[in-house]
């Protein structure tokens, strides 16, 4: 957290920008109030880069466009309706809306917008008291009507208004201050929170588009876990994400089987470390998503075989199919759906490499099967081991280390993200004296599993093993 007066310096600062002075010179001239909002404000308080410049005015949209005309490189309608208008000036990107009243029907979260005429009415009008502080520009005034900066130095999430009325009017509200508690670091006021599990129903008339978009922009928090576990405690994950909770399975008496819910985000944390370590700084939204979801198949597979052993085969293919379903549902893109569903299918296969030595066809197999998904699937499986006993963990990651190289040393003798047959589809008809048929594709197979098996082979030999293949097919 920043000091007051360094904060505040550096709100000055930005003010004093060449871009912020002459839209707040041009505002000032025609008369008209001009403010910057919201996110600048608080982040100059907890020390993040001022981004994403947002302003408010007295100004109505068209009366904002003659003030911006002449000296905005360029300018664009982002939203009249809604009062807002994008502009670029000497090479900065900023919008400017109307000073608004919102008023909800309650059977939407989308609002009947109304302009309002002064900065105070706006800003109660906002999510929460952290982002209703505003700076008024050119006189460099803060205006907090909430008590947004005591909130921001006390770390805390409060809404303007009661959070009853705040998520009564805009469900998605509850699921901005779960991500604002991963973002920010930040605390739910005792209150807000009980607010969120009274209401947590009313999130289902918000759409799904902007409850996944919430749900993605929680997961690329620095620290997703602590949004997760307020959408959990709250109901709201039962709601947008059932099968986190569902996670929470009933720990028998003998402690047989671990906390599943608790594994999944200690596997989410150690999933983001282990990205970092290897240099890969951006958030991945496929790795966590996939981490997160990796078990959510234990549930429906679970058993308790003779002396009590809690089992959950299968709980791979079933947890796949599972996140496919319910990210579908969600309207994630099928490429994303495809890369998250595939790493939980695969996510168990390494643990039989412990058990027995893997051929270099396994190793193959392994690397072909994760395809491009490989460096993840390799972070999943590191970040699946969360026992306590380090004499296991020290042995799965020297496993898996033995692993990595072998895919390493196979991969300098050949790409084993594009292995082929030696034969294509064309050789493997002119070879066989066949046309286009499903004889060609099973041919094409045969030949990729003895690629597999056995490494490149000199075509000479490929073409006298399919013959061989051939003749004993017949």
């Amino acid at each position: 957290m920043e000091s007051v007066a360094s904060a505040v310096q550096r709100l000055a600062d930005l003010a004093s920008a060449p871009h912020i002075s002459r839209l707040s010179a041009a505002f000032e001239k025609a008369g008209e109030e001009l403010a910057l909002v919201g996110g600048p404000v608080r982040d100059a308080f907890i020390g993040r880069a001022l981004n994403d410049l947002d302003f408010a005015t007295s100004a109505r949209p068209d009366r904002i466009l003659e003030i911006i005309e002449p000296i905005a490189d360029t300018h664009w309608d982002i939203g009249r309706e809604f009062g807002t208008i994008g502009a670029r000036i000497a090479g900065h990107t900023v919008e400017i809306t109307t000073y608004r009243t919102d008023a909800y029907d309650g059977a939407s979260r989308k609002p009947v917008v109304e302009f309002g005429d002064t900065l105070e009415g706006d800003l109660v009008r906002r999510d929460f008291t952290i982002n209703a502080i505003a700076l008024r520009l050119p006189s460099q005034v803060l205006v907090d009507p909430s008590g947004g900066l005591d909130d921001l130095l006390a770390s805390r999430i409060v809404t303007p208004a009661s959070a009853e009325q705040s998520f009564g009017d805009d469900p998605l509200r509850m699921l901005r201050a779960a991500r604002f508690t991963s973002q920010l670091g930040f605390t739910v006021a005792d209150d807000t929170q009980r607010a969120m599990t009274a209401l947590a129903p009313s999130i289902d008339i918000v759409s799904v588009e902007r409850i996944s978009d919430e749900l993605s922009k929680l997961l690329l928090t620095p620290s997703p876990r602590a949004g997760l576990e307020l959408l959990v405690a709250t109901g709201l994950a039962a709601i947008v994400l059932p099968e986190l909770p569902a996670l929470r399975l009933e720990i028998d008496e003998h402690h047989h089987h671990k906390d599943v819910y608790e594994h999944s985000l200690t596997v989410l944390d150690q999933a983001i470390e282990l990205k970092a370590e290897r240099d890969h700084p951006s958030p991945d939204l496929v790795l966590r998503m996939a981490a997160l979801l990796h078990d959510i198949g234990k549930p429906s597979t679970k058993r308790i075989e003779s002396g009590g052993v809690v089992t959950f085969h299968h709980h791979d293919v079933v947890g796949a199919k599972l996140a496919g379903r319910r990210l579908k549902a969600l309207r994630f893109d099928k490429q994303f759906i495809g890369d998250v569903s595939r790493l939980i299918e695969l996510h168990l296969r390494f643990f039989g490499y412990t058990d027995a030595a893997w051929t270099d066809s396994a190793v193959r197999r392994y690397a072909r099967d994760a395809g491009p998904l490989l460096d993840r699937l390799h972070i999943l499986v590191r970040a699946d081991v969360t026992t306590r006993n380090r004499r296991k963990a020290d042995r799965l990651s020297f496993a898996y280390d033995d692993l990595e190289e072998r895919i390493r040393a196979l991969s300098e003798e050949e790409e084993l993200a594009a292995i082929r047959p030696d034969l294509d589809g064309e050789a493997i008809m002119r070879i066989l004296g066949i046309g286009p048929s499903r004889d060609v594709g099973e041919a094409y197979r045969y030949l990729l599993e003895v690629r597999l098996d056995e490494g490149p082979l000199d075509a000479a030999i490929a073409e006298e093993r399919l013959r061989a293949w051939w003749a004993a097919r017949a």
